[in-house]
C-alpha cells in the first residue's frame, strides 16, 4: 500500500515531537493529522500539477508537507510557532530545491507586497511574490481558518485555489446556498471570489490530540468571471449592510447600516428597484450575483449623482 506521509500515524507523530523536544500547544490550535488515508484524499482533492507552487499554512511537523514534497511539488510553508523552525529547517536541508518556509503569522502574510522571502527561504525559488498562480493546501488552525481563506482570495490574486481543512461548521457556512440558515455575509463574499469544487468530512479521531469537533476538507477555485478587485469594497460593504440585522427586511437592515455609518439611506429604494429586488425580502434570499449587481448599480448611481 502506498504511504503518502511517513509522519501520518500516532507513533511517528509522537516520535517526531519527542525528537525535537516539542510539546503540543493547544492555544495555537495544534492538532496533528495522523491518518495517512486522509493525507491521500487531500492530495487528490487539491489536484496539484507538476512544478506547481503550494502554499501551506501551519505545516506543523510536516505531515502534509512531506507528502507534497515527495511528489515533487514546490512548497512554501508559513509557520507561527517558533519552536517548529529547527524542524522545518531540517526538512529544508533534505529538500533544498523545493521547500521554503517563513516564520510568520499567516494573518500577516501579504504576498504581493513581500520582496524578501524571509527566514528559512531562498529567493531563487518560485514564490507567490512572483505573481505566478499557486494553490493553498493546508490543515488550517480552526480559529483563523475562515479569515485566512477569504482574506487570501481577496488580497492575493495569484491564489488559484484553496484546499483546506476547517471546522465542519465553517465549511458548511463557506458553501451555504442562498435561503439556508447557514448562508450569511461570509458565504456571499467568499462565493463571489471562489466556488466550491468538492469536500469530504474528517473524523476528530484522525488527529492527535483529537479536537472537540469534526472537520471538513473543502476546495474552492477562484472565479474569473465574477467580481473584480475594484468592485470588492463597495459590494462587500453592501453585503455587510444587508446582513447587519439579518432577521429584518433588506431595506430596513441596509437603512440601519447606512445610518450608523453616517451615509444617506435615501438611495436605497432606487437601488433596490433598479436591481429588481423587493425591499421586503431578507438579505439571505439574495444570491451572490444579486449582490454583485447591487454593487455595480450603487457605483453607477454614485458616479451620476
Amino acid at each position: 500500500m502506498t504511504v503518502n506521509s511517513s509522519l501520518a500515524s500516532p507513533k511517528a507523530t509522537l516520535d517526531k515531537l519527542a525528537q525535537w523536544d516539542i510539546t503540543i500547544n493547544k492555544s495555537l490550535g495544534q492538532h496533528f493529522l495522523i491518518d495517512d488515508g486522509v493525507v491521500g484524499r487531500i492530495l487528490r482533492l487539491a489536484t496539484p500539477e507538476e512544478d506547481e507552487l503550494i502554499l501551506e499554512v501551519g505545516p506543523g511537523i510536516g505531515t502534509l508537507t512531506e507528502a507534497l514534497l515527495q511528489q515533487g511539488f514546490q512548497v512554501l510553508a508559513l509557520e507561527k510557532d517558533h519552536r517548529l523552525l529547527p524542524l522545518l529547517a531540517d526538512l529544508q536541508r533534505r529538500y533544498p530545491d523545493t521547500f521554503q518556509f517563513m516564520h510568520i503569522d499567516a494573518k500577516d502574510y501579504t504576498a504581493p507586497q513581500q520582496t524578501e522571502p524571509g527566514a528559512g527561504t531562498q529567493g531563487a525559488h518560485r514564490s507567490p511574490q512572483s505573481g505566478l498562480p499557486f494553490k493553498m493546501v493546508a490543515n488550517l488552525p480552526y480559529a483563523v481558518a475562515a479569515t485566512i481563506v477569504l482574506g487570501y482570495f481577496q488580497a492575493i490574486p495569484a491564489m488559484a485555489s484553496a484546499t483546506v481543512m476547517v471546522q465542519k461548521e465553517v465549511a458548511v457556512r463557506m458553501a451555504a446556498e442562498s435561503g439556508s440558515r447557514d448562508y450569511g455575509a461570509y458565504s456571499v463574499k467568499l462565493q463571489l471570489l471562489a466556488e466550491p469544487r468538492g469536500s469530504f468530512d474528517v473524523s476528530r479521531t484522525c488527529f492527535l490530540p483529537a479536537p472537540r469537533v469534526d472537520s471538513t476538507v473543502i476546495r474552492f477555485d477562484r472565479r474569473v468571471d465574477q467580481i473584480t478587485q475594484s468592485e470588492i469594497p463597495t459590494t462587500f460593504m453592501l453585503i455587510e449592510a444587508a446582513f447587519t440585522q439579518r432577521r429584518k427586511t433588506i431595506r430596513n437592515s441596509m437603512r440601519a447600516f447606512f445610518e450608523k455609518q453616517g451615509m444617506d439611506p435615501g438611495i436605497l429604494d432606487d437601488l433596490l428597484r433598479e436591481a429588481g429586488i423587493s425591499p421586503t425580502v431578507r438579505g439571505e434570499c439574495l444570491t451572490p450575483k444579486d449582490f454583485l449587481l447591487l454593487g455595480r448599480l450603487f457605483e453607477r448611481m454614485q458616479d451620476s449623482a
